[in-house]
């Protein structure tokens, strides 16, 4: 099963000037969300590492954890175009590597991989689109190359940093990229560098000139905990909802309150006796079997 969204439908927004929107979703309810919002891509990232499996960063999540989800998210998509991120070292010793891993999400039913970074990344990406899986590039900030929470900070910032992202883009777009995201890149900067991108580039704290946006679904409801970057706007608030919601649960069972005879499945009266009927029967029996018999006769 594919989404009906395909990587040709997203050069065709970029030439329309239609912007391209992308959400992360890490399992069925969250897929299901995605498609009846009608967004265009989704993508099962490895940020799902944090938000969903408790590790302190992209790097620490699996293969097969991150094949997992995505096998939920599939089941729960009809129309979007499905990302599969590649995780943290499983792609970048090796072409037969790359290939290997992005097969595999392939056949979980992704339509399209995601892998970071250009340079020698670039010939990873070639390898994979030569084995007939469709690649998304990535590139400035790449989660998967941060070893502490210092190095989640903006790149692009000085000339020297926005030219390298310049060159790492146009080596992804030359493996045959279908698109690129752009994260945590100076908006100034992008739309200096938007002009010599001819494949659609989606931005996660990267500016209005981009051709699309994607933000990590538990940021964008309000379920993470803690400080957000700066680059989330929060359109909902869900985990004071889900948290009242759980405690007020709670209390109505402490209190008995929950359930009520409203919750309650039904059973006919005439089936109800007949239930006590063979219960006294059972209980008659069990007493019976418990009664002493006569004593035996001593034996010398």
């Amino acid at each position: 099963m594919t989404g009906s969204v395909r990587p040709g439908d997203l050069a065709d927004r970029k030439r329309r000037g239609e912007p391209i929107v992308m959400v992360t979703a890490y399992d069925h309810g969250t897929a299901r969300i995605a498609e009846a919002a009608g967004v265009d891509a989704v993508l099962v990232g490895d940020s799902a590492a944090m938000t969903m499996l408790g590790y302190p960063s992209t790097r620490e999540i699996t293969v097969d954890e991150l094949l997992m989800l995505t096998r939920a998210v599939r089941r729960g998509l009809a129309t979007p175009l499905l990302v599969g991120d590649l995780p943290f070292g499983s792609y970048e010793a090796s072409n037969a590597d790359a290939v290997a891993t992005a097969r595999r999400f392939a056949e979980a039913g992704v339509d399209v991989v995601k892998l970071e970074g250009g340079g020698p990344m670039a010939e990873r990406a070639r390898a994979i689109i030569a084995a007939g899986i469709p690649v998304m590039g990535h590139v400035g900030l790449l989660p998967q190359h941060v070893a502490d929470a210092d190095g989640y900070r903006a790149q692009g910032t000085t000339a020297d940093e926005a030219m390298a992202i310049l060159h790492e883009a146009r080596s992804l777009v030359a493996a045959g990229c279908f698109a690129l995201v752009f994260e945590a890149i100076p908006a100034a900067v992008v739309e200096l560098l938007m002009p010599s991108i001819p494949v659609p580039v989606i931005g996660i704290g990267a500016g209005a000139h981009t051709d699309g946006q994607v933000l990590v679904f538990h940021d964008l409801v309000g379920l993470t905990e803690g400080r957000l970057p700066r680059f989330v706007e929060r359109y909902a608030d869900a985990r004071p909802l889900l948290v009242d919601a759980v405690a007020r649960y709670a209390a109505a069972t402490r209190d008995r309150s929950f359930p009520t005879p409203a919750h309650n499945y039904r059973i006919a009266p005439a089936e109800l006796d007949a239930v006590r009927a063979r219960l006294a029967r059972e209980s008659g029996a069990r007493v019976r079997e418990r009664e002493p018999g006569p004593e035996s006769p001593a034996v010398c």
